[in-house]
């Protein structure tokens, strides 16, 4: 990638977003600010004093590419324009770089899980933590989009906003027992995509009936029902193994026809059962999943296990790698515009198929020009 690429990539993609300030008194362009940090959080700043010190550190590079009529802005001026940039414009932008990925990758299992930022809440000024809901490729390890929860509601009411950004025709869609919504499935069947939804005591009647079953199921000693698909995996590795058992049956099997009408497009339900042995312990657990595939699709395992990632590898990276649950930012939208710097950073590295951690890659990055323009080249963004 040249420089000269990168800059036209960084007004292709940036350099539209409308800028509210006054302009007879602003100082810095608004896509110089918005570049400045979303290269300064790739290189490892988590905050605007951070992001400050990266541009000041690397001004003469930045200037080949940046026009920076007046240097590089403050952290009081990072942190006042982003507080005040509507993310809903900025969401819009990094949308549309991730449909240039998506659309050539061919999505099959679309995560859709919720993250607080703790480091958001602030007790003096009775601001609850943001809550962020994403969406995750988990096949691609690849933030779709987000939506921030309203501070007067819950991850109900965001999960369906944010289906309506995406295109989900033919994905599976998973969601914990939060998601787990009537009218959430009628909404994903809609756009002819299939639903895993993880099925606990927040539907009480349905999770007794598939507790009644699974007990009725593994005390028959003669010949096993045929329509029930039995799957088996084990893993060993981390000190650790893992078995687990699959079971997917028809929904006629385990529920009332009042009931599976309610759903829709329901056809099965999925039981894992779970033995993890630790070198002091043995755990056991069972979890149950209602789906709107057919119970002799082989995949269950696979795309059950696809949506841990959602916690693992993004979540756990948001936190450990980008230190989004230490964040103290909390100015009006500044919060959830950092949220959406840190995913976008986030995708970038991960496009990047170079061996190494992405701790690493961050700091890496910092060091090294060269190969921040190769991440950068990876993403088809820039």
């Amino acid at each position: 990638m040249t420089k000269e690429s990168l800059k036209k990539s960084i007004e292709e993609h940036f350099g539209k977003i409308p800028d509210e300030r006054v302009t007879t008194r602003s100082l810095h362009k608004l896509v110089d600010i918005i570049a400045v940090a979303i290269l300064a959080i790739l290189c490892g700043a988590d905050g605007w004093v951070a992001i400050e010190t990266y541009g000041k550190a690397k001004k003469e590079w930045l200037k080949t590419f940046l026009e920076l009529p007046n240097g590089i802005p403050s952290h009081d001026t990072f942190g006042r324009i982003f507080s005040q940039l509507d993310p809903e414009i900025l969401e819009r932008n990094f949308q549309g770089w991730v449909k240039i990925i998506a659309g050539n990758l061919g999505l099959e299992v679309i995560a859709i899980d919720g993250k607080s930022l703790n480091g958001s809440y602030d007790r003096e000024s009775s601001l609850k933590s943001l809550v962020m809901v994403s969406a995750w490729s988990a096949s691609h390890k690849l933030v779709l989009a987000q939506e921030a929860v309203d501070k007067k509601s819950n991850e109900i009411t965001a999960i369906p906003i944010l289906l309506k950004q995406l295109d989900l025709k033919s994905a599976i869609i998973t969601i914990d027992a939060m998601g787990t919504q009537r009218a959430i499935t009628k909404q994903i069947q809609s756009v002819g995509a299939d639903y895993i939804l993880t099925l606990k005591a927040n539907h009480p009647t349905l999770a007794q009936n598939a507790r009644d079953w699974l007990e009725k199921y593994k005390q028959e000693t003669e010949d096993k029902e045929k329509s029930v698909t039995e799957e088996f995996n084990c893993e060993a590795g981390h000190h650790r193994i893992e078995k687990r058992r699959f079971f997917s049956v028809p929904v006629e099997e385990v529920f009332d026809s009042k009931r599976i009408n309610q759903w829709a497009g329901l056809k099965t339900l999925i039981v894992e059962q779970s033995c993890r042995q630790l070198w002091n312990k043995t755990t056991e657990n069972t979890r149950f999943f209602l789906s709107s595939l057919g119970s002799d699709f082989v995949n269950f395992p696979d795309a059950i296990r696809s949506h841990w990632g959602i916690e693992n590898q993004l979540h756990w990276c948001l936190d450990v790698i980008f230190s989004e649950d230490d964040s103290r930012i909390r100015k009006d939208h500044a919060p959830r515009n950092m949220t959406i710097l840190k995913r976008l950073a986030l995708n970038l590295i991960r496009q990047d198929s170079s061996k190494g951690s992405l701790k690493m890659k961050r700091y890496q990055a910092g060091l090294d020009n060269n190969f921040l323009l190769k991440i950068l080249s990876a993403s088809n963004l820039f």
